[in-house]
């Protein structure tokens, strides 16, 4: 199992497979609440994220994505961690606002995009770093 390690842009720990996704993902109307891929444009579409260490450049577009992914992390359908190649603060509210209200954590990494480049889909991984609280 590889680990995924970088700067956290949001701390924790998550295991599961690898999807890295071939273009960027706006997760207000690119996913369901279930996580499945919807943008029918999207070379993905009808992948589910749900589960998965989500691996993508970056995010895609509107405000909204935060209330989509923060709902996920609440159902339980929300990737386990995320590796970006750029930092997104659209993801990055998501997992905070999660956590606040519902007491559900995401990592999210920031990889070189060396690192992320060399990253496959259906690959085990985890992602390392600390807890909420600076527990490692």
């Amino acid at each position: 199992m590889a680990t995924i390690d970088g700067r956290f842009l949001h701390p924790g720990r998550a295991a599961g497979p690898v999807l890295v996704l071939d273009a960027p993902l706006s997760f207000w109307g690119g996913t369901d609440l279930s996580g499945r891929i919807i943008d029918r444009h999207h070379p993905q579409h009808g992948e589910c994220v749900a589960g998965t260490i989500l691996a993508m450049r970056s995010g895609r577009g509107s405000s909204s994505s935060s209330s989509v992914l923060a709902e996920q992390i609440r159902q339980g359908t929300a990737p386990a961690g995320l590796v970006l190649a750029e930092p997104d603060p659209i993801i990055v509210v998501a997992v905070v606002v999660a956590q606040e209200l519902y007491g559900r954590s995401v990592p999210v990494v920031l990889v070189p995009p060396s690192r992320f480049a060399s990253l496959r889909s259906g690959l085990p991984a985890r992602i390392g770093g600390v807890q909420q609280g600076g527990q490692p």
